[in-house]
C-alpha cells in the first residue's frame, strides 16, 4: 500500500470542520429468501453552533443530494444519477445500462433527526425476484449533549435493507460478498468520512427548503432531494 503523504493528511485535517468516527457493524445479514441487508454507521462530531445551523429539513434534503454527488465523483463520472419526477436511476455512463432504479425518495423528520428512503425498483444489479422490494436508507440522529457544551454529535447511518442482488442469485453469495458488497462498503465509508468537510450539495429543487415550506405549508416532506 502506498504510504500517505503527511502534508496531504495534515491539509485534510486542517480543512475538516468535523470529526468522523466509523462504528464497527455486524457483517451483512441474509434473509431466508436471499434478501440481503448491510449497514454502515458513523458518529460526526462538530461545533454545536454548526450543527444547530444545519439541523433542518432543508439540510436533510441536501445531505441526500450529497450522497448521489459523491457516488458520481468517486466513480470518476462513470456512474451517473438521472432524475425523473418519480425515480432515481444509477446508470453506467448513460442509458440503457441502468444498474439500479429507485422510486422517488420518502422522508421522515422529527425533532431529533430524520431519514430519507429510496425504495428499490429494478435494474441490472437487482435479481428478478427482488424487483419492487427493499430500499436504500440514509439517516441522521442527534445525540443528547450537556447544556453549554461546545460540541455536538450526530449519528449518521447508511443502510441497505432487503436487497436481492442479481450476482448472488446467478453466481453465489460468496462472489457477491467479495465484489459488489465489498465495493459498496468501501464507497459508503468514504462517503461518511467525507462528511468531515460539511460540504453539502444544494438540492436541485429544494422542496424542503424553508421558502418552499412557507409557500406550501401543507406539503408533505415525502418528496425532495432532486
Amino acid at each position: 500500500m502506498r504510504p500517505r503523504e503527511p502534508r496531504r493528511v495534515l491539509e485534510r485535517r486542517r480543512r475538516a470542520r468535523a470529526r468522523v468516527n466509523l462504528l464497527r457493524q455486524p457483517r451483512s445479514e441474509y434473509a431466508a429468501d436471499a434478501g440481503i441487508g448491510s449497514k454502515q454507521v458513523a458518529e460526526v462530531t462538530l461545533p454545536r453552533e454548526e450543527l444547530d445551523r444545519v439541523w433542518s429539513a432543508e439540510y436533510l434534503e441536501r445531505f441526500a443530494r450529497t450522497y448521489w454527488r459523491f457516488l458520481s465523483r468517486v466513480s470518476l463520472g462513470l456512474l451517473r444519477v438521472l432524475y425523473t419526477e418519480d425515480s432515481r436511476e444509477v446508470v453506467l455512463i448513460a442509458r440503457p445500462l441502468v444498474l439500479l432504479r429507485f422510486k422517488a425518495p420518502e422522508y421522515e423528520i422529527d425533532a431529533d433527526g430524520g431519514m430519507v428512503k429510496w425504495p428499490i425498483d429494478r435494474g441490472v444489479l437487482v435479481a428478478p425476484n427482488g424487483r419492487g422490494r427493499g430500499y436504500l436508507r440514509l439517516g441522521v440522529r442527534r445525540l443528547p449533549s450537556p447544556d453549554g457544551a461546545d460540541e455536538a454529535t450526530a449519528v449518521v447511518t447508511s443502510e441497505v435493507v432487503n436487497f436481492y442482488p442479481a450476482i448472488a442469485a446467478r453466481v453465489g453469495r460468496w462472489i457477491y460478498n467479495q465484489t459488489q458488497l465489498r465495493i459498496h462498503v468501501i464507497v459508503t465509508h468514504a462517503f461518511l468520512r467525507s462528511l468531515a468537510n460539511l460540504d453539502l450539495d444544494e438540492s436541485r429543487v429544494g422542496s424542503l427548503s424553508r421558502a418552499a415550506l412557507r409557500r406550501s405549508p401543507e406539503a408533505s416532506p415525502g418528496r425532495g432531494e432532486r
